[in-house]
This record gives structure tokens, sequence and C-alpha cells, in this order.
């Protein structure tokens, strides 16, 4: 499957006018929105995933279950896949792209938008009328429709927390107005913006949707991080101290003075300079999710970097596994003064010549030889490269 070639948008599409006009803002359709349209797997292929330990899948039933809207996990027996009913069941494999690399080449086409906002290539197959119910996402999601039909609906009214069917796993809206509907054909896509509500169906057999989600982490989420990974960098701990206290008229009473050395010592421990926050920041952006990685080296085939060139040549083209995630920060962005590399939750400080080379990895994800050879000439960039080979972030594909 390594001749797999993922397919492009197509030409008239302007992808600057929708992140200015739409993301975020509005559904729309493309209509055929793929040159050289092709999928990264077959309906048995993603099932084969399915029964895998290590990936996330789901299998929903909306009759026939032990109740409606029935949710079971993988991995499954591929004897379960033959007892289904005939109809009105979904099958759901999420962070498809981590796992095969032509499914990670699909993702190409969605890089006009920041490599760290994507969360993964989510693929489902469908029976006639499977669905997963009306429903919303706090995230931006794009539907392709790789084989059979689909129809979308939306309602397009704000969404309510408390509009949900009691007893369900999922989170399937009680009331569902459709005020928009399509039918997607094999190569249409269609955009959703966050917390819109849709309900997708599927229209006859063999019916595989291609979802890419993106992620975006919320308030709690991002603040939480932060202070344990302030709480955890801490090399002081002050305690609180009030010296030259005055007395007051009432012992229960917890005066401004006190008030404000509580204040002042709270946030004087959670107070990052530009470098320690964009460094924070980086490694939270590039974290892989808990159980997916890239496969390191074994100590039999770790390489040294005075053997890079050659190792080099020994593949014609290098590509960056689907697993890992790769960021990078300037110095003078946000006031930082170091230069940034990240990957998957790891922080790399660079020098000028490391950095370009970082620079080029983030990029592109195919690479050839010569390429990463002209950009490794340093002791320092044959070293980052040469640990980026053995963490197993980088391959040869050949």
């Amino acid at each position: 499957m390594n001749t797999f070639q993922a397919p492009t948008l197509r030409g008239d599409i302007d992808t600057a006018s929708f992140v200015r006009e739409t993301w975020q803002l509005r559904p729309r359709l493309f209509r055929q929105a793929f040159q050289g349209f092709c999928l990264p797997l077959s309906l048995d292929e993603v099932a084969g995933l399915a029964c895998e330990s290590q990936i996330e899948s789901r299998l929903i039933l909306e009759k026939d279950g032990a109740t409606p809207w029935a949710v079971q996990h993988g991995p499954f027996d591929e004897t379960v896949f033959a007892k289904l009913p005939a109809s009105h069941w979904t099958l759901l494999v999420q962070d498809v792209d981590k796992w095969v690399p032509e499914a990670a080449a699909f993702l190409d086409t969605f890089r006009f938008l920041p490599d760290w906002r994507v969360d993964d290539l989510m693929i489902s197959i469908a029976a006639d009328q499977g669905s997963v119910g009306p429903h919303w996402d706090d995230y931006d999601v794009f539907l392709i429709q790789g084989a059979g039909r689909r129809e979308w609906r939306i309602d397009e009214r704000p969404v309510a927390p408390d509009n949900c069917l009691d007893g369900t796993d999922l989170r399937i809206m009680r009331d569902f107005q459709t005020t928009q509907s399509w039918v997607l054909e094999p190569g249409d896509m269609l955009y959703l913006p966050p917390r819109l509500a849709h309900h997708g169906i599927a229209l006859g057999d063999g019916c595989m949707t291609l979802s890419v989600g993106f992620r975006a982490p919320d308030q709690a989420e991002l603040i939480e991080d932060f202070v344990a990974d302030q709480l955890a960098s801490l090399s002081a701990n002050p305690r609180f101290r009030d010296p030259h206290r005055v007395g007051g008229a009432n012992p229960g009473m917890i005066d401004a003075g006190s008030i404000d050395t509580f204040r002042t010592l709270i946030q004087s421990g959670l107070t990052r300079n530009a470098d320690q926050f964009a460094e924070w920041l980086g490694r939270f952006l590039t974290r892989a999710k808990p159980g997916i990685g890239p496969l390191p080296r074994d100590d039999a085939t770790l390489i040294v970097s005075r053997d890079l060139p050659v190792i080099l040549l020994q593949g014609r083209v290098w590509i960056r596994d689907g697993a890992s995630r790769f960021a990078l920060i300037p110095a003078g962005v946000g006031e930082t003064t170091h230069r940034y590399g990240f990957v998957n939750g790891q922080a790399l400080v660079l020098d000028a010549a490391q950095f370009a080379l970082f620079d080029f990895l983030c990029l592109h994800t195919r690479y050839t030889a010569a390429s990463l050879t002209a950009l490794s000439q340093t002791p320092t960039t044959r070293s980052l490269l040469t640990q980026l080979i053995n963490e197993g972030h980088l391959y040869a594909l050949d």
C-alpha cells in the first residue's frame, strides 16, 4: 500500500477564503471536493482495525441492542460482525491516522490549518440507516463521504446541554429539528463548525465516512495542565508570612493585608516568563494521546550520529510517523528568546542550524534523503536527526 497517493483539494477551492469566511462560523458543503479521490482503507480493513486491542473503536446499535442506542467498545472478535442486524448499526474507529500511513497522508489535505489543531482521522462504516444519532461536537469537523451515500441533517438552533436523552452513553439530542439537509456521495465533503447539531444517516449498505476532527482544549483543561506543570517545576515553596501584624477588633476577621498577601503568594507561583510559557504550551499542544505514539528502534537497530549519512541513503523517501506531533516556536514570538521545537510533548531548545532542520521537518511530512542530508551538516543537526529517527518519529518509507 506504499503506492497510495493522497487526494488533494480541487484547485478552485480557496482555502484562504474558507479560513477567513467560514471556519468556525457556518457549515459549508463541497461537492466532489478532491482531485484523484481514493480511500486509504477498504471497509473490511476498517473492520479489521476494530479487532486490534490497541485501537479505540465503538459499535453503535440504534436497534437490536440491550437498549436503544446501545454502545459496545472494542476490540471486537470478527464473529461479531457476522451477527450484526441488516440495518441501523455503525462502527467507528478512532485515530486511524496514527496506525495507517496512508490515512496519515490523507490528512495532508488539511494542512492549510495548523498541525497542532488536528486531532485525528476517524473512519466509520455503517449498514443501511446506520447512525450515531442527532448530536453536537465541541470541535470543528470535516465529514468526507468515502463510499456509499449518507444524508446529513443539521439543526441550526443553539444547543442546550440538557437537550439529551437519558440512559445512554452517547450525547443524543432529545429534540432535533432539521433546518438543512444534504445527501453526500463519494468525494463530497461537509464542514461543520463547533456546537452545530447534526445527524448523519446511511442510505443503503456499504457506507463509509471519514471524519477529520480538530482539537479544541477548553479553559479548565488548560488551567489544570498549566497549574500542574507549574507545581511540578516549583524550585521554592514559600509559606504565608505576616510580620508586623497589627491586631484587629475581631479575631475572626480576614483583613485586607492578609488577602493581598495570599493573592500575591498564588499569583507569584503561577507567573511565568515568555520562554517558560511557550515551552509549556508547545509541550501541551503536541502531547500524544495515552498509548499512542511512534515505535522506537530497539537496541539492535539504534543508530549513532556518525552513521547518519549512510543511514539516510538507505531510504530514498523518509516519512514522519502518523503518531508524531511536531511544532515549533521561533525566537522572538511572544517575546521568547529561545528557538523551540516540540515533538509529542518533548521540548527541544535548538541552535540556528537545528531550527532550520526542524522548520523543514514541520513544513513537510515526507522528505528525500538528499534534503535531510543537506540540512544535517553540523554535529548538532546530526544529533537531532539521529534522535528523531531512533525515537521512531522519522522512518524510511522504502
